[in-house]
């Protein structure tokens, strides 16, 4: 697995930020970017102050935050340097998790000796699609005699923990 510091962490990485409410970031930043984000490095790793998470530049960061986090809001966030991953590998690092009460989904790096399911990022983000559009769209499970909670359950857990497509999956189903 590859090291991240500051010299490469911003280089088509994916990495979960904590927010943080009690650091006060210093008037002496090691890095400010073109749309105002703040960076300042630490031997543990970064905190990144800005007004904007998810697609930066050719990254992928998501904020953890509680619920009242709006995004355009300015707020501070920290990534330990062992909390970035490669999202142009080919490694399978990546896992999908899925909140079936919510109807949530979300990409999560696979934890050390976790023997879920893996994928590369882009493997992942395409499986996150269409599990979003099984959640949207209802038409499709007209064509099953199941309720569609139950259909859902099935069919997105097995989608995510084999390389079986969705066609495949659903075709098993019928």
């Amino acid at each position: 697995m590859k090291t991240y510091t500051k010299t490469n962490f911003f280089k088509h990485t994916f990495c979960e930020f904590e927010l943080v409410d009690n650091f006060e970031f210093p008037e002496e930043t090691n890095y400010k970017s073109k749309s105002e984000s703040m960076y300042f490095y630490t031997n543990e790793g970064v905190y990144r102050k800005s007004n904007h998470w998810g697609r930066v530049a050719n990254c992928r960061w998501k904020l953890i935050s509680n619920s009242n986090y709006k995004n355009q809001d300015i707020v501070i966030g920290f990534a330990k340097w062992t909390a970035f991953y490669p999202i142009n590998s080919t490694e399978k690092i990546f896992i999908i998790n899925v909140d079936f009460e919510e109807e949530v989904v979300k990409i999560q790096p696979k934890k050390k000796n976790e023997t879920t399911y893996s994928y590369t990022f882009s493997e992942a983000q395409k499986r996150i699609k269409q599990i979003t559009h099984l959640f949207t769209d209802h038409k499709w499970a007209r064509y099953f005699d199941v309720e569609i909670k139950d259909l859902r359950f099935k069919i997105i857990s097995e989608f995510i923990n084999s390389e079986k497509t969705l066609s495949e999956i659903k075709r098993d189903f019928k």
